[in-house]
């Protein structure tokens, strides 16, 4: 049974996680500028079943064990956004579970990561934590079967996944074609409320709706998915909704064009953007500018939101127009009430996205 919503205005007797870190979530991540410089240095791994991993930006890699079946490895873990240890633990499964749902992949174990101060925070809290996560595993069909701990000064939780696919039926964050159309299976802005809320400038509602949107699955979004004609698809994270649609527009040699009236919104984003609560999305923002033409039209809040670093994000999905509309209805009747066709994919242009 899930624990009681966390009534986080009056936050009362509970211990401030959030106070414990310099950022929460995926804002606390580095930069893709930093990770860049330290990738360029590496020579990337390479094995001839090695179907894709690194190379090619995606959040999960995939082996190749025999004709019909492969394995997807994904890891993810950060800092708290809540305050309430259980349901920490339930986005941060739900996070680590994305990148297998974002390749058509059916998540199978978890391995819990744990960093944890040696003094100042009960054993009962972290209970808590891996409590919330074993919930959401358990929603998933997936079985925890370990985990590794260490001493830090922040508190950090995530987990690592392993899934199976079938070679034949992957979904890459590359292959999207010109006419396609783009679905985004959960509303943006959660880097945004999350650093209103640790800031204690959040209400109840947009509080209450960014959780339910991280501790959201992403599992009946990638059973839907793999009903039509999907070209490519990418979990939206970190990077935001630019950095990682930016990946799939290389690595399609396509242009992607995102329409700003149409980016579904969760409640409160636009408030806390003229609030000024940006959090590490502007390490986005000064790293994927250069690739991102921007018209004179969009909002300066719009232009935040599309750089925000999201936790437990949507799927984007690329996929021939004539079918988006089903796709859409379907993933609305599953649960996904805020998917939304937010673009459309050209032929390669001077910028690789563009937001209109």
């Amino acid at each position: 049974m899930s624990k009681p919503k966390d009534n986080h205005p009056s936050r009362g007797d509970l211990i401030r996680l959030t106070a414990r870190c310099k950022a929460a979530g995926w804002a606390g991540e580095h930069g893709p500028g930093d990770l860049a410089a330290v990738l360029a240095r590496l020579d990337l791994p390479s094995h001839p079943d090695l179907l894709f991993g690194i190379s090619t930006g995606d959040d999960a890699g995939v082996l190749r064990l025999s004709d019909d079946l492969a394995i997807v490895n994904t890891i993810d873990f950060f800092t708290p956004m809540v305050d309430d240890p259980f349901t920490y633990g339930q986005i941060s499964a739900a996070s680590a579970l994305s990148d297998v749902y974002a390749t058509g992949g059916l998540p199978r174990t978890a391995l819990s990561i744990v960093c944890w101060p040696q003094n100042g925070l009960p054993g009962a809290v972290l209970a808590e934590i891996i409590r919330g996560a074993a919930e959401k595993a358990h929603e998933a069909g997936v079985v925890i079967v370990g985990g590794h701990t260490v001493a830090d000064e922040e508190v950090k939780f995530g987990m690592a996944i392993t899934g199976v696919i079938d070679p034949h039926r992957i979904v890459r964050n590359a292959g999207a074609q010109a006419g396609d159309a783009l679905v985004l299976t959960k509303a943006l802005g959660t880097g945004i409320l999350m650093t209103a809320f640790k800031r204690d400038k959040l209400a109840e509602e947009p509080y209450q709706a960014a959780v339910r949107s991280m501790t959201q699955l992403n599992a009946a979004a990638a059973c839907a998915m793999l009903k039509y004609d999907v070209h490519a698809a990418t979990g939206v994270a970190g990077f935001g909704l630019a950095g990682h649609a930016l990946k799939m527009a290389e690595g399609s040699a396509v242009t992607i064009v995102f329409e700003e009236s149409d980016l579904p919104l969760l409640p409160g984003v636009l408030e806390q953007c003229r609030a000024g609560m940006i959090p590490g999305g502007e390490r986005n923002r000064e790293y994927y500018a250069p690739s991102v033409r921007i018209s004179d039209e969009v909002s300066d809040e719009i232009t935040a939101v599309a750089f925000d670093p999201q936790t437990s994000g949507g799927l984007l999905i690329a996929i021939p127009d004539k079918q988006s509309l089903a796709l859409l209805a379907e993933l609305q009747n599953c649960g996904h009430r805020d998917a939304a066709i937010i673009g459309r994919v050209t032929p390669r242009r001077e910028h690789p996205i563009e937001l209109v």
